[in-house]
């Protein structure tokens, strides 16, 4: 992604697009995905880079609109990306919560690299390649999915330099357990870790945020102790206070839902001006809450205010019972490893 300052500078290689469009000529800019059917999407030779990613289809903004209802299509369309003729994809997600639906709903938000904007969905993360690239979506539902629209641009290069890092996406989903931090990333080799979307929903027998009280952990080439230790989830994702006023979007964080009815929290951070760097290995853990904020929770339902002074603030940082999602973002050299193979459909339905 060029600074403002580089962009006088010109690059080479060759601009090129891969889309949807009417190949007969027509308005039929689209393609249909039958139940089961995977459509390659991009499938290129050589180096290059892609640059741009949209995508949209009509079922998710507005399903009245259409006369069409198919729940938790996002879900159910998984996105995956080979680089270099690969066997396993470096991009293997639910379409939806690539982009930020972390509860297979669209909710609008506008980041620097991210967006579900307007009706659409798009990435401006580079994912750059070799030799060649295959891009892949699958409807994995029992319906057909009649109108997929997409554009990838990206730019055919000579060749790549050597030191260049591949683009990864890692979606992963786990119910909190007692001691035990959620897990974002677990990557084998040489790279850097560039955020996450993170989405998180309380524990069907409790009420609250208190999850929030969760710190993130890094731990970097295998040490025991973790280089980077947080000191609340909220805090991680640049917030406060539980995220004090709700939903916001700034270029590299922000909450795209906070929905005290339901508990649920989507939240993403990308490391685009402070990447997380690795040399052999990187492990991204989440906590998940603690006692102290069961302390909260009781004054906030007495309608009592929240004397911080004299909450009990010790404690392990345990909410067991919640359900967490989440896409890792990275760039690293191959292999990588796959420490979280796609479970079926029916285990990426949020509750």
């Amino acid at each position: 992604m060029p600074h403002l300052s580089n962009l006088p500078y010109l690059r080479p290689g060759r601009a090129r697009q891969a889309s949807s469009y009417d190949r007969q000529g027509g308005n039929k800019d689209f393609i249909t995905l039958a139940p089961g059917e995977t459509s390659t999407l991009m499938n290129t030779t050589g180096a290059g880079t892609i640059e741009r990613i949209w995508i949209t289809t009509q079922d998710w903004p507005d399903p009245g609109r259409f006369k069409v209802k198919r729940e938790h299509i996002l879900k159910k369309l998984l996105f995956r990306a080979y680089w270099d003729g690969e066997d396993k994809p470096s991009i293997d997600c639910p379409l939806g919560d690539f982009f930020g639906a972390g509860f297979g709903r669209y909710q609008e938000y506008h980041s620097l690299v991210m967006s579900m904007a307007r009706g659409g969905f798009y990435c401006y993360f580079p994912m750059p390649y070799a030799d060649g690239c295959r891009i892949e979506i699958t409807n994995e539902s029992d319906e057909q999915v009649p109108h997929f629209y997409y554009a990838f641009n990206y730019r055919e290069l000579d060749h790549l330099e050597e030191d260049t890092g591949r683009f990864h996406a890692k979606w992963r989903r786990a119910t909190t357990e007692a001691g035990k931090p959620y897990t974002i990333l677990e990557a084998e080799g040489h790279g850097h870790f560039m955020g996450c979307i993170l989405s998180m929903q309380q524990a069907p027998w409790k009420e609250g945020l208190d999850f929030l009280e969760g710190d993130e952990q890094m731990y970097i080439d295998g040490e025991s102790f973790p280089s980077i230790h947080g000191t609340g989830t909220e805090d991680y994702f640049n917030g406060g206070w539980y995220f004090i006023n709700g939903p916001f979007a700034a270029p590299y964080h922000g909450v795209i839902l906070k929905d005290e009815m339901r508990a649920r929290v989507i939240a993403y951070r990308f490391h685009v001006p402070d990447a997380i760097p690795f040399e052999k290995s990187i492990k991204v853990d989440m906590e998940h809450g603690g006692p102290n904020a069961d302390a909260i929770a009781v004054c906030k339902a007495a309608g009592k205010p929240i004397d911080f002074d004299a909450v009990d603030w010790s404690g392990a940082n345990d909410t067991p019972g919640c359900d967490y999602s989440s896409v890792a973002f990275w760039y690293q050299t191959e292999p990588h490893t796959d420490n979280a193979p796609m479970p079926p459909v029916s285990q990426r339905i949020p509750w």
